[in-house]
C-alpha cells in the first residue's frame, strides 16, 4: 500500500478505515540485518505504545466529544502502521456520529487489529484522566557528561566497555538529547532514550556518543530502537537488555517503542516534552 508520508494530503473528516497504511516489520528488519519474522525467533520482545492527544468524534446529538487515546501493539505483530496514515484515520472520526463511546472503542479495536495484524489494546482516556507530563526516567542521565561529539551518523564502533570494569553491573542510563530523521521526509524525530542492562559496565561516554550519532540517521521509530538494541547486544556483551524510546508527538501522536530480552515490562512514562 502506498503511504501518505511526504505527500500533499486532503484531510478527511469522516470515518475511513482504508486510510490506515500497514508496513511490513519484516521488510524493515531485513534492512538492519534482522530477517526473523516469527516472534519466537526474534532476539527481543516488547511493544509499541502510542498516545493520541487530538482525538474527537460527535455524540448522538452532534455535540463533539474528545478523549485521550492510548494503545499498545506487540513487537511481534507482522505490521506496524505509518504514523501519518494513523493520524489521517483518527481525524476521520471528527465529524462522524456515534451513539456511545463504546462504539468508537469497538471500531478502533477492530480497525487497528486488522492494520497491525495482531490484537491491539485500546483505551479512551477522559481529558482529566490523562497522565501529567512529569515522569522521570530511571537511572543516570548521560546529558551532563563533558566530552567531544564528532559523529552524527550511526557509529556503533564507538561503543566500549569501561576499563577495569569486568564485573557484572545492573544499570540504567538515559539521554534526552536523542534525534534521528524520518527516512521519507528527512524531518527530525526527537526522543528520550532509556537503556537498562546487566553485564559488563558500558563506558557512559561511549554510550552517549553512540546514541547522539543517530542525529542524521534515517529510520522509523520502531526500527531505530531495534537497531540500538542489536548494536548493544553485539558490542557490549549485555546479559539482559532493555531499550526504550519516548518520541515526541507529531500530529498529536507520540510513539514509544520498547524492546527487551529480560522480564516483560510495560513502561508508561509521559515525559515533559511529550
Amino acid at each position: 500500500m502506498e503511504i501518505p508520508l511526504g505527500k500533499p494530503t486532503d484531510y478527511n473528516e469522516t470515518y475511513a478505515p482504508d486510510l490506515l497504511a500497514p508496513m511490513s516489520r519484516l521488510a524493515a528488519r531485513v534492512a538492519i540485518c534482522l530477517p526473523e519474522s516469527l516472534p519466537a525467533r526474534l532476539p527481543f520482545h516488547g511493544e509499541d505504545v502510542w498516545n493520541g492527544y487530538e482525538f474527537s468524534w460527535l455524540g448522538p446529538r452532534g455535540i463533539p466529544r474528545v478523549a485521550g487515546l492510548r494503545f499498545a501493539v506487540d513487537a511481534g505483530s507482522p505490521f506496524f502502521v505509518e504514523s501519518k496514515s494513523l493520524k489521517l484515520y483518527l481525524n476521520g472520526f471528527a465529524q462522524t456520529r456515534f451513539e456511545e463511546s463504546r462504539a468508537v472503542l469497538d471500531l478502533l479495536d477492530r480497525d487497528l487489529a486488522a492494520a497491525f495484524g495482531a490484537p491491539v489494546a485500546v483505551e479512551l482516556l477522559r481529558t482529566e484522566a490523562l497522565p501529567p507530563a512529569n515522569s522521570r526516567l530511571p537511572g543516570l542521565s548521560l546529558d551532563d557528561l563533558d566530552c567531544e561529539i564528532t559523529a552524527y551518523e550511526r557509529a556503533p564502533e564507538v561503543l566500549a566497555i569501561a576499563e577495569g570494569r569486568g564485573e557484572v553491573v545492573d544499570q540504567a542510563l538515559h539521554t534526552h538529547l536523542f534525534r534521528s530523521v524520518c527516512p521519507v521526509t528527512g524531518q527530525p524525530d526527537w526522543a528520550s532514550v532509556l537503556v537498562r542492562y546487566t553485564g559488563p559496565a558500558i563506558a557512559p561516554e561511549s554510550l552517549w556518543r553512540y546514541l547522539l550519532s543517530y542525529r542524521r540517521h534515517p529510520a522509523f521509530h520502531e526500527t531505530t530502537i531495534e537497531q540500538i538494541f542489536l548494536d548493544l547486544k553485539a558490542r557490549c556483551d549485555c546479559k539482559t537488555l532493555l531499550v526504550a524510546g519516548f518520541f515526541q508527538r507529531r500530529g498529536g501522536l507520540d510513539i514509544n517503542p520498547v524492546r527487551s530480552d529480560g522480564a516483560r515490562v510495560s513502561l508508561r512514562y509521559r515525559l515533559p516534552r511529550q
